[in-house]
């Protein structure tokens, strides 16, 4: 038989987080390895052999090993290409990318500041999401680009989701993300990949 994946992570990194929905979202099986970067087992000697950077995620498919969370979920999407997580029309392809890009590495400085900086980390916070919203507001249906999830919707429900859970910000006052965030929450693939779910999240938080 052949090996299951392997994801390396840690419970509450936003960037694994896309990937588990990624990951859910294809119905692909995989083993789950937590990394716990609090313990800075992101630097043992065995970890920087997989990821000589020292950073989360990185999944392992047999002797390919991949470290950066967008070219996971491509290389996911190509090789198992159902449910696409590109749509054939060219601006909501492109779209896609955009919030991948963009707000995906915006958020990434959220993720990278200390709690000592909540000040920082809310207005930056609302600054993103606010753009967010004026980006997707015409575009939006039932997810961010339409009825169909996405690559966007991935990045959008992980970084909100994070926004709420770590920092309590209030996503009301952005009601295309706040519809978008409702709906995710129907389903068990975004519900199961949340941060709280994971093997190794504390057990207050399960």
């Amino acid at each position: 038989m052949k090996a299951k994946l392997k994801l390396y992570s840690y419970w509450r990194s936003s960037r694994g987080h896309r990937v588990r929905i990624a990951l859910s979202l294809k119905g692909i099986e995989y083993e789950y390895i937590p990394v716990n970067l609090l313990k800075g087992e992101q630097f043992d000697p065995d970890f920087m052999k997989i990821n000589p950077m020292g950073t989360v995620p990185a999944l392992v498919d047999g002797e390919v090993v991949i470290t950066d969370s967008f070219a996971i979920i491509m290389y996911l999407d190509e090789k198992y290409p159902e449910p696409p997580l590109l749509p054939r029309d060219l601006h909501k392809r492109a779209l896609n990318h955009q919030v991948s890009f963009d707000f995906g590495e915006s958020f990434l400085i959220i993720d990278s500041i200390t709690y000592t900086k909540r000040k920082l980390i809310v207005l930056h916070t609302h600054i993103c999401l606010s753009a967010l919203e004026k980006l997707l507001v015409n575009c939006a249906g039932k997810y961010a680009t339409g009825d169909e999830i996405y690559l966007a919707d991935l990045f959008l429900v992980a970084q909100v989701h994070g926004a709420m859970i770590k920092f309590k910000i209030d996503v009301e006052p952005y009601p295309t993300l706040a519809k978008c965030y409702e709906s995710y929450k129907e389903l068990s693939v975004f519900e199961d990949a949340v941060a709280a779910k994971q093997p190794d999240a504390p057990a207050l938080m399960i």
